[in-house]
């Protein structure tokens, strides 16, 4: 019996517990890691999957899912040995700037720190670890409390990929989902500058001059010129829908497409289907 289709589901564990339909792309855990990239910029239009592919990817690395190696049973990636022991092995800073859709520049401000507190809360138990001094509490603190200055938010992430280190012994990996949303917002709305020079000094500290990063990756629609917030970060790949790299791991290519339709019942749409894809 087919699986259900389910709409709108973009949470990897969620899809695979659910036994939901699901196209294989786990291959590009493999393509990305493999690349050696310290930062990498992923543009793709709406509805190519983005988020859930990094749902997938904290599924994979993040050390809360050291346990869920079954989640990737029967997937691609599971036939690697070298892969199953890297499974749930990385602290994982995951933010999304998705729901950022203010309208000035106060607001937004205030809904970026809110998703910094709520990665902080998620990690609240650094707080009262051994590895944190009491200089350390305080800026945890600072970071948790509802009027958050610019110092603290751009650097907010950096600081937590320290504490996280110190935890752990681990680099960390960060993910960041839809970077350029309030990007758009702010062009469109008036407060692009001062948006533009708050997110410089964010990427900054928290791609550039990170020494607790291993990776970082970033999902948006567009790509943000580099004069503007990406003027400091010479360590960033780019991969557009013109790239070759990661090609097949964003949207569905023609024999996925035609896999799915015959296992629906609908092989016989395929040149319709088809008509309306091209």
């Amino acid at each position: 019996m087919p699986k259900t289709v389910a709409i709108g589901v973009q949470n990897f564990e969620k899809i695979i517990e659910r036994n939901y339909f699901y196209i294989d792309k786990t291959h590009f855990i493999k393509e990305w890691w493999e690349s050696g990239d310290e930062v990498t910029l992923i543009t793709r239009p709406r509805r190519f999957g983005k988020t859930l592919n990094m749902s997938m990817l904290e599924v994979f690395f993040s050390i809360d899912y050291a346990e869920k190696w079954n989640l990737f049973s029967g997937l691609s990636i599971q036939n690697d040995e070298k892969y199953k022991k890297l499974q749930g092995t990385y602290p994982v800073i995951s933010l999304s700037f998705a729901r950022i859709k203010e309208t000035d520049y106060g607001k937004t401000k205030t809904k970026i720190c809110e998703v910094l507190r709520n990665e902080y809360i998620k990690y609240y138990f650094l707080r009262d670890s051994d590895v944190l001094t009491d200089a350390d509490r305080d800026t945890f603190d600072r970071i948790l409390s509802k009027d958050v200055d610019e110092t603290d938010a751009t650097s907010a992430i950096y600081q937590l990929s320290d504490f996280l280190y110190r935890y752990y012994g681990k680099e960390v990996l960060i993910l960041l989902d839809e970077y350029d949303t309030p990007m758009q917002e702010a062009y469109v709305n008036g407060f692009w500058d001062e948006l533009t020079a708050f997110t410089r000094s964010f990427f900054n500290s928290t791609f550039k001059t990170n020494p607790y990063l291993e990776r970082g990756i970033m999902t948006g629609i567009t790509r943000v010129s580099k004069e503007s917030v990406f003027s400091d970060l010479n360590n960033l790949k780019v991969v557009t829908t013109t790239s070759d790299e990661y090609a097949d791991s964003f949207g569905f290519t023609e024999d996925e497409v035609f896999t799915a339709l015959r296992e629906y019942g609908y092989e016989d749409k395929k040149e319709e289907i088809k008509s309306w894809y091209d």
